[in-house]
């Protein structure tokens, strides 16, 4: 499994607030939850939701980069999440916008690279050229790699996956039994990125929704009660405390 039991959390040393010696992740995924919900608790349109889980992103990366943390991905717009009506489609590709052209000098200026992952062709082209706007004025920044989850799906990512290597076979550049987890997660959308030490969701639910399927096979999963327009820095700490207190093993037994 890419990067399940070779790779190591991050520094020991953690910005205030953490706990001393806690064990800081290299890789958190957050699966943003609760939008609606937040908005409907005051009697406000889902799309005043929307825009405050905006500002709880914007929160959320700042408080990635001051704590130190190396890689952060927040799950967006998920495939399944086009069967919404349009009105609320169409609001969360604004607020994508929105925030790219507020945010992506600001991010550059902090060292922030930013990347996408999910299915572009499902995109409005405008959209997709600031992606790539995005993408290509941080491409080498390296204090934090934060990756954004659009039209996205772990099914899909895996099916994709497993096309470009039946691809490769086919043509006779690839011999079938070399294939291994190392050769299939290097096909995935999320090859260069380590998989996530710690997978976030908010608002209560606790199931991944189809994301990162493969990648979360080691994972610790967290589920947070707040809802994610509420999320804060003290959110983000408590679960990297949560993180530091599990024994992970890998399917061995810890034991020296």
């Amino acid at each position: 499994m890419k990067n399940a039991a070779t790779h190591k959390s991050g520094p020991e040393t953690l910005a205030p607030g953490l706990p001393s010696g806690s064990r800081l992740p290299a890789h958190i995924a957050i699966i943003m939850d609760g939008n609606g919900r937040w908005a409907e608790k005051r009697l406000m349109p889902r799309s005043f939701g929307h825009k405050q889980g905006a500002e709880a992103v914007r929160r959320t990366v700042e408080a990635a980069v001051e704590i130190g943390l190396p890689y952060l991905t927040l799950f967006a717009f998920s495939s399944e999440n086009w069967k919404r009506p349009v009105d609320e489609v169409n609001d969360l590709m604004w607020l994508l916008r929105s925030y790219l052209r507020k945010e992506m000098a600001a991010l550059h200026r902090q060292g922030v690279r930013i990347q996408f992952i999910g299915a572009r062709h499902s995109l409005a082209a405008d959209l997709v050229g600031l992606i790539e706007e995005a993408e290509t004025l941080t491409a080498q920044n390296q204090r934090l790699v934060f990756t954004i989850a659009v039209s996205y799906g772990g099914q899909d990512d895996i099916v994709e996956a497993a096309r470009s290597l039946a691809r490769r076979v086919a043509a006779g550049e690839l011999d079938p039994d070399t294939i291994d987890s190392d050769l299939f997660a290097a096909a995935l959308s999320t090859r260069g990125i380590p998989d996530p030490d710690l997978v976030i969701r908010t608002s209560g639910e606790q199931r991944l929704s189809n994301f990162m399927l493969w990648q979360s096979a080691y994972s610790e999963l967290v589920f947070v009660d707040t809802l994610w327009p509420d999320f804060a820095r003290q959110d983000l700490e408590r679960a990297i405390t949560v993180f530091a207190g599990r024994d992970r093993r890998f399917g061995g037994t810890g034991a020296v």
